[in-house]
């Protein structure tokens, strides 16, 4: 599955360029037995299976010593909620280590022996947490330097100060009888800000007021 949309466009020009490297392991490389196995059934019963606790722990233990300082994150849906701020966090950090669950999920004791940090990047459960890793990928990797054109592109957008970003216009001047804001075109720089402003303010009001809450 990897890099997969992490090999293209910036980020892919930007792992070419070895601003930033990644490296995939298999947990079924640690599996017991002929079949490799990885999991086993829920104590308790249950549906689905569970990812084995020693077999996890081996993964990672080849992955990432002890020493490792780079922090371990399980992306789980029960997990914190992934945010602008903790995404800029570890873009400034030493790296990460991402587990990917799968199946019914993964047993208690690997999650507390080894420190996992569960994240979750929204409200929803998928088949596993590959999808789930390229997307907290994704966003740390655009905040590295030299990989996006100007740098001042990460600093005023959606997110970025508990604000969801200013609406966009571009030409034509007038499309299907619809107009750029006056704001926009004045040349007024303090004006253009304050449009700006104003606007961030207003759409984070309708649609996510928890933001500012926050």
């Amino acid at each position: 599955m990897f890099p997969g949309p992490l090999g293209v466009s910036l980020s892919g020009d930007a792992l070419a360029r070895g601003v930033w490297s990644l490296e995939a392991k298999s947990i079924r490389d640690h599996g017991l037995g002929r079949h490799r196995t990885v999991d086993d059934t829920p104590a308790g019963g249950g549906v689905g299976m569970v990812l084995r606790c020693d077999v996890l722990a081996a993964a990672l233990d080849a992955a990432a010593p002890p020493s490792d300082p780079r922090p371990r994150l399980l992306m789980s849906p029960r997990g914190r909620p992934l945010r602008q701020e903790r995404v800029r966090a570890l873009s400034a950090g030493p790296g990460v280590v991402l587990v990917c669950g799968r199946f019914e999920g993964v047993d208690e004791r690997v999650i507390e022996g080894r420190g996992l940090e569960e994240v979750s990047i929204g409200d929803y459960v998928l088949s596993g947490g590959e999808i789930a890793a390229m997307v907290l990928l994704d966003a740390c990797v655009r905040l590295l330097p030299g990989v996006m054109g100007k740098e001042a592109s990460g600093h005023d957008e959606s997110f970025e100060g508990n604000l969801l970003e200013y609406p966009h216009y571009t030409r034509p001047r007038e499309w299907e009888g619809r107009t750029i804001p006056d704001a926009l075109l004045s040349g007024n720089h303090a004006a253009i800000e304050k449009w700006r402003r104003e606007q961030a303010e207003r759409i984070t009001r309708e649609r996510r007021p928890d933001l500012l809450e926050r």
